[in-house]
């Protein structure tokens, strides 16, 4: 699911994110809630490949919680490394993210 979150489009990862979600980016465009997600991610989604490392997972009752180090790829830009953590929440059997933040890494 996080993979598709990069490589699938905003469209994807708007359908697996909460309406009221936060989503943290390296400035700019820092930190983005509603619409403002979606308009950000429809210039910065459709990552050619990634790599997740180092990845885990916690888990308390109905959230989780992932961690990874991702280095992404897409034609005509320099790879992307971060280091980020996505918090979903089960909604009736439905994992959606409520937050997502990437921390960039050297």
């Amino acid at each position: 699911m996080e993979e598709h979150f990069w490589t699938s489009g905003a469209d994807n990862a708007r359908a697996t994110t909460a309406t009221n979600a936060i989503m943290i980016f390296p400035y700019p465009p820092g930190i983005l809630q509603g619409d403002r997600i979606w308009t950000h991610l429809k210039q910065s989604t459709g990552w050619r490949s990634v790599v997740m490392a180092e990845r885990r997972v916690t888990r308390c009752h109905d959230i989780a919680i992932l961690t990874y180090r991702v280095s992404a790829e897409k034609p005509d830009v320099p790879i992307y490394k971060a280091l980020c953590a996505s918090t979903y929440l089960n909604d009736d059997d439905t994992w959606l993210r409520i937050s997502h933040q990437q921390t960039m890494a050297a």
